[in-house]
């Protein structure tokens, strides 16, 4: 699956960014940096189908997102992308492992122990999320999306609630998943190490984007 966005342009009481284009392959990942309440949360909630743009288009494979109806982009959403939100979005009356399992109950994928294993949560999957710390709630997240098996994954600073240490395997994890599945990395962060990681780099800064 491809991503194509064209000549996005969006402000809320004020713009926040105008004219962004730019073309991501399968295999490819991209980061955006720049200051808080620069527009790139905003940026990255447009290209992955969760808010529609004042100007512009976000294509997948050539089907423009925002002339699909409804049902298609619920598809999409479902079958095809993955969003690791920064302030996690779990269900709190669920366990970390049916959190993590909704998603393979919705796609029909089995959910591989390794990857729990990997993310260093296997201990705490029967802990609901008001239970476990901000940082094994950040990768309770990530199982979640990555067992979706996502031909795009958005991430939102994924490793703004870990340690060091955790933030690096994490970094691992998700590159390997790119490789490994042909997928796609769209990332908005303030760490410019874990930005220059990516094929590309960006700062959004006075409405553009500006190579890193």
């Amino acid at each position: 699956m491809y991503l194509n966005v064209k000549n996005l342009s969006h402000s809320f009481d004020y713009p926040l960014f105008n004219d962004v284009s730019f073309e991501l392959s399968p295999g490819s990942s991209m980061a955006v940096t720049g200051i808080s309440g620069s527009g790139k949360s905003t940026l990255l909630h447009i290209c992955s189908t969760l808010l529609k743009p004042n100007g512009g288009e976000v294509f997948f494979d050539n089907k423009s997102l925002y002339r699909l109806s409804a049902n298609e982009l619920i598809n999409i959403r479902r079958n095809d992308v993955g969003i690791i939100f920064q302030s996690h979005f779990l269900f709190k009356g669920f366990s970390a492992f049916e959190n993590i399992e909704l998603s393979s109950v919705l796609t029909g994928l089995p959910l591989e122990d390794r990857l729990l294993k990997r993310l260093g949560i296997s201990h705490i999957l029967k802990q609901k999320p008001g239970d476990i710390s901000g940082g094994q709630q950040q990768r309770v997240s990530i199982a979640r999306v990555l067992s979706k098996r996502p031909k795009i994954i958005f991430a939102d600073e994924p490793t703004g609630n870990l340690d060091a240490e955790t933030a690096a395997e994490v970094t691992e994890l998700l590159f390997d998943y790119i490789r490994s599945n042909n997928a796609i990395l769209f990332l908005v962060t303030h760490d410019l190490n874990l930005a220059k990681c990516c094929d590309e780099a960006y700062k959004l800064e006075n409405l553009v984007l500006k190579m890193l």
